[in-house]
């Protein structure tokens, strides 16, 4: 039966699909920026225009002061690759770029690196419970590798330790458990680590290895504390841990513990990053920390370069 109408030419029966073929990109484009698009100025900006003036204020440290070159030349390279990697989150997100810019210090030499690492810290640290997932881990990493670098002198400020009271654990929600029995393993791994290294470790470093030992055994506790109150079985630690290379004298056992304690840290900033709820994030970020800290001190008696790397806790590919 006739419909009353011409039937359409060949030509443009095609032309109608290539026109219905461009628009589903264009529709599907709209959703991609609408959805989770935020339009207020990017949080991140500050931090990495922070970390491009720290980097050239280290850059500027080195110079008026040769004897203390490598050492402002680590804080240099480490806030660079923080600036490197803010920046591309910025640039993948594309937020508008407006905002305040670098927090102005007065500060010069390396009196001045210490009252900008520490400022750098609290100011990453500061947007770690709010963020979306990812960018809390990149920004729980930034504050850490600050952290981590006060560590490597006492010229730029030694930075504060924040013990964990495992009886203050918060419960985490059920998205995160997975993430948390993974913080539990490594915990389990590090305890079995500080146990291993101290018949290989030198006098001077016993009271160190001591002191690592019970942070790790505290953090432990909180994540058993924190399965059994989301009503999930804690999985017990192996009877035995293999260790990236034999241990068989002092330096060997401060690098496996410095290798402990960067598994750490990156099984804390996946818990970071698999959580929007703020006390967890915020007691993981914590951690995180710790161990950044503690590992730059094992890094440093072991000889590894660099002593503190930039970005704690970054999955290693």
């Amino acid at each position: 039966m006739s419909s009353g109408r011409n039937p359409r030419t060949r030509r443009e029966v095609l032309r109608a699909g290539a026109l219905a073929a461009l628009a589903l990109p264009i529709g599907l484009g709209v959703a991609a920026c609408g959805e989770g698009y935020a339009d207020g100025p990017d949080p991140l900006v500050p931090l990495a225009e922070q970390a491009k003036a720290d980097a050239a204020a280290a850059d500027e440290a080195a110079k008026a002061a040769p004897e203390q070159a490598a050492l402002a030349q680590q804080v240099a390279t480490a806030r660079r690759a923080h600036a490197t990697a803010l920046q591309s989150e910025i640039d993948r997100q594309n937020q508008p770029k407006g905002g305040p810019g670098a927090i102005p210090h007065s500060g010069k030499g390396m009196a001045g690196l210490k009252e900008r690492l520490a400022a750098s810290r609290r100011q990453a640290a500061d947007l770690v419970p709010g963020l979306p997932a990812y960018r809390a881990g990149l920004v729980a990493s930034v504050a850490a590798g600050c952290a981590a670098l006060q560590r490597i002198s006492d010229q730029l400020g030694l930075g504060e330790d924040v013990s964990i009271d495992p009886a203050k654990a918060p419960k985490p929600p059920a998205e995160a458990g997975d993430a948390v029995q993974e913080a539990l393993a490594a915990e389990h791994a590090a305890v079995w680590v500080y146990g291993l290294v101290t018949a290989f470790l030198p006098d001077g470093y016993r009271a160190s290895a001591t002191d690592g030992a019970a942070d790790h055994r505290a953090r432990r506790d909180a994540c058993e504390r924190m399965l059994a109150s989301a009503g999930v079985s804690a999985k017990p630690a192996k009877p035995a841990y293999v260790t990236p290379k034999p241990v068989t004298d002092g330096k060997s056992a401060m690098a496996v513990v410095a290798t402990a304690e960067a598994d750490v840290a990156t099984a804390w900033r996946g818990v970071v990053e698999r959580t929007d709820d703020r006390g967890l994030r915020a007691f993981a970020a914590l951690a995180l920390t710790g161990s950044a800290r503690r590992g730059t001190r094992w890094r440093i008696a072991a000889g590894e370069q660099p002593s503190a790397p930039a970005l704690p806790g970054t999955p290693q590919s």
